[in-house]
């Protein structure tokens, strides 16, 4: 199946948030920068989506069903083609967003990297049951512009297919500080206006902001210095709000979710940060590592039908086969051999990797191919010290999204 284009005939009149993507498709992206890089992250990396959507275990020789709901300019949707063809594995994609100027840009890009098996279609995400039943559906940056979010999460849900997840990525209060006064004012002031008009005008206001401005003090926050599409979608967005990890828990339950995992769990863990209290549960440790954090922006996370509830995969299936993502096996053994504490600089947050020197033969073996047991046999490992400090291992690395489970390259 090549690449092609559809649109569902009735068209109604754009709505808002329709209206600023046809003026400023977002992310801005340029299809000719394909031929010399890959936009990479999460959610749908397919390592990522392995992991933290079928345990490790997927057998990939079967195609993967795909649903990227709100696919914007492409950045997920070529992200997985691409993994996907690289690792010559089947996959079917339907591609789904309001904006036909974006899907434009997301298949000038599919072109030139000469991706196929994808198609395109302008539409609503509250559609998603129309089109099919899919493995996986990313959703990333899509939810939080809903005028129901619940709804959403449901009408994905509707599509997904048993075993199936979802991954997600919705916005997050306390890391976006200043953001919000700035949409409420500039929607007050700009009612009516055309894109193009209201983009000149709150440019000029946000250049003449006081030092102390709460956005001009945020480091976290960079969309509005980057493109006009960035601008407007971070500061004149027609439709916008920010999910704390308590209210994302909440509306995930009741639209019949339940999260599989957080892509770097250890920004959510507070004993990372203080002593834990024992009257707090998991849910409210969560959210008051979050506040004390202060630097979240986002939540970028897995989810699974809550009738099907499981977590991401862990070491303790020795068939399981790791992948090191973001850092290299080799310099990183060579820096845990030495002694060293890699330091992690991510979102507003610097930590470093605590690992004893013994791990480094065990992270140098790690290849993507090589199960954990071939890992174990490949050191003359024994097995009762192994798996010790295996667990040491992927506890620190899985907490910053270093280390993940796959079968992808099995045979490859």
């Amino acid at each position: 199946m090549g690449i092609y284009a559809k649109k569902k005939p009735g068209a109604r009149a754009m709505s808002g948030v329709q209206a600023q993507y046809e003026a400023y498709p977002y992310p801005a992206r340029d299809p000719e920068d394909e031929r010399r890089r890959l936009i990479t992250g999460s959610p749908s990396h397919v390592l990522e989506i392995d992991h933290f959507v079928f345990e490790g275990q997927r057998d990939w020789s079967q195609p993967l069903r795909v649903l990227v709901a709100g696919g914007g300019t492409g950045d997920g949707l070529l992200q997985l083609a691409q993994q996907m063809a690289d690792a010559t594995r089947p996959v079917e994609i339907t591609y789904l967003d309001l904006s036909a100027a974006a899907r434009r840009v997301a298949e000038a890009r599919a072109r030139v990297r000469g991706l196929k098996g994808i198609r395109f279609l302008t539409g609503s995400l509250m559609q998603a049951a129309d089109l099919g039943i899919f493995d996986y559906i990313d959703c990333c940056g899509v939810l939080h512009h809903l005028p129901e979010p619940q709804a959403g999460f449901e009408a994905l849900l509707a599509a997904l297919a048993p075993g199936g997840g979802l991954g997600f990525m919705v916005y997050a209060p306390y890391g976006r500080s200043g953001v919000y006064p700035l949409q409420e004012a500039f929607a007050a002031l700009y009612q009516g206006m055309a894109p193009e008009a209201r983009l000149r005008a709150a440019k000029a206001v946000v250049a003449g902001l006081p030092e102390g401005h709460p956005l001009c003090c945020n480091p976290n926050l960079g969309d509005h210095r980057q493109s006009d599409a960035g601008f407007y979608d971070l500061l004149l967005h027609a439709q916008d709000r920010a999910f704390d990890v308590t209210s994302l828990i909440g509306v995930m339950t009741a639209a019949g979710w339940q999260l599989s995992g957080f892509t770097m769990p250890g920004l959510y863990d507070l004993a990372r940060i203080t002593a834990v209290p024992e009257h707090l549960d998991a849910l409210a440790r969560m959210a008051v590592a979050e506040r004390l954090r202060g630097t979240i922006k986002t939540h970028v996370g897995y989810a699974v039908r809550a009738a099907e509830a499981r977590g991401p995969a862990g070491g303790g299936n020795r068939a399981l086969v790791p992948h090191l993502k973001g850092v290299r096996a080799a310099e990183l053994a060579r820096a845990i051999a030495q002694g060293q504490g890699p330091r992690l600089t991510f979102a507003g947050v610097e930590t470093r990797l605590t690992l004893p020197k013994a791990a480094a033969p065990l992270i140098a073996a790690v290849d993507g191919r090589r199960s954990l047991a071939e890992i174990a046999a490949g050191t003359s490992s024994d097995p009762i010290a192994m798996g010790a400090l295996w667990a040491g291992i992927e506890r620190e690395l899985t907490a910053w999204g270093l280390l993940v489970y796959s079968g992808l390259l099995r045979g490859r």
